[in-house]
């Protein structure tokens, strides 16, 4: 058997334990995106307020900010694999409740409300112990092949919840979504419970100490290879990835229509980014240079969407969208993981999804006031704005990036060898 090769597209899926993370993970992803679809929808129907929907988007994604820098620590003292089954069964859990709530016909936007923040919650510790788990999975040489994976998975997953949510809030009504969601998640605990327990850690276990938060803090603003993406990802994270805010309204007001239409929309930009994640693991590059250019792409996509006025080019136009935000979050997210320090990453990798989800409390109100009433075509020209922003960060910031950090590749991991393989074995 031939050896796996670092940029071969599916060199990632020889791993078994990958190969299983990445079978449940398509499963349970197509629910994670009916779900977000359907509470943006049931939200909408609740109020008819797109700002109201901005608030709510928002303090789901309140706890991420707060605690996103205690959920990468916990993700760096334990063992993640046992962290992840707690935080997916209590994901389903909350599904499961909503989705009774709703189909009883109970629900009122406080409990929504509630439950979101409860979402949150468990999202501030589930997402970097999801993100770290990888590269102790793959090791560091199959990383940016099985990050670009990732994407894929996440994206072909937007394209098909989404537009499976339009269908059922359609004929059946909102919440078979969140029940069904609910059950996607066995696909994932069963995938976890069968992954090897005997793995190798990247680093030394972080110990239980004083001043650990503060460590990793100081660490990323010491290092310009991993606070100039961050930053960057601030900028963006905060006003171009609303998406949940924007395209309802789009849906109902510009292109009058309703949540069958909101599902194409989504659904485009899924499959524009299932074929960006494709290409990310196959030809992408990791670090600041490459991460330039992925914002640009994404500056100019956002734009082509915002001004295009029919709907056949609003969805061609929002499938480019789906290519750039995956190629802005593949390469940014193998960018970090790979100049981190394998003890400091869950922190690192934690600050990371502060920037990207916890931003949102932030930017969800503002893009939904803007959506509201400037029209949610405005929303997305404010989004392409913050890309062009950051773009131009990126570029004033690159010559205090290290010269090895402008341009990444995988490298061996510096104290312990990568999991073995089934090429290894065999």
């Amino acid at each position: 058997m031939r050896p796996l090769r670092p940029g071969e597209t599916f060199a990632a899926l020889r791993v078994r334990d990958f190969r299983l993370y990445f079978a449940g993970q398509c499963v349970s992803l197509v629910g994670t995106w009916m779900q977000a679809v359907a509470q943006s929808w049931l939200v909408l129907e609740l109020t008819g307020s797109g700002t109201v929907l901005g608030l709510v988007v928002a303090v789901q994604f309140l706890p991420v900010l707060l605690l996103g820098p205690y959920g990468g620590l916990v993700a760096d003292r334990a063992d993640k694999r046992r962290l992840l089954m707690a935080t997916q069964t209590a994901l389903a859990a909350l599904a499961l409740i909503l989705g009774l709530l709703t189909v009883t016909h109970l629900v009122r936007l406080w409990m929504v409300v509630i439950l979101a923040i409860a979402l949150g919650t468990v999202n501030a510790i589930d997402n970097p112990a999801r993100q770290t788990l990888v590269p102790e999975v793959v090791g560091p040489d199959l990383l940016r092949d099985a990050v670009g994976l990732n994407s894929v998975t996440t994206n072909a997953a937007r394209a098909v919840g989404p537009a499976l949510a339009g269908i059922l809030i359609a004929s059946v009504g909102v919440g078979v979504c969140f029940l069904a969601n609910a059950a996607s998640f066995a696909a994932v605990l069963l995938a976890l419970g069968m992954m090897r327990t005997d793995r190798p850690r990247a680093g030394a276990p972080v110990e239980k100490g004083p001043g650990q938060l503060a460590a990793g803090l100081r660490y990323v603003r010491g290092t310009a290879g991993l606070w100039a993406p961050l930053a960057m990802m601030a900028l963006i994270g905060t006003l171009a990835y609303e998406f949940q805010v924007v395209l309802p309204v789009l849906a109902r007001t510009s292109a009058h229509g309703d949540a069958r239409t909101y599902g194409f929309m989504t659904s485009a930009m899924g499959l524009g980014a299932v074929v960006g994640g494709l290409a990310v693991a196959a030809f992408g590059r990791a670090g600041a240079v490459p991460l330039i250019r992925a914002a640009a792409f994404f500056a100019a996509a956002l734009t082509a969407a915002a001004v295009i006025p029919w709907l056949p080019g609003v969805l061609a136009a929002l499938a480019v969208v789906g290519a750039a935000s995956t190629a802005f979050l593949a390469t940014g997210n193998t960018t970090l993981q790979l100049v981190a320090e394998p003890s400091l990453r869950g922190r690192v990798m934690a600050l990371w999804s502060v920037t990207f989800l916890g931003s949102t409390p932030v930017g969800g109100p503002v893009v939904g006031v803007v959506a509201q009433h400037l029209g949610p075509r405005a929303g997305l020209g404010l989004g392409a704005a913050a890309c062009l922003a950051a773009t131009v960060l990126g570029l004033a910031v690159l010559p205090r990036v290290a010269p090895e950090h402008r341009h990444l590749e995988p490298r061996p991991a510096p104290c312990h060898p990568p999991p073995p393989t089934e090429t290894d074995r065999t």
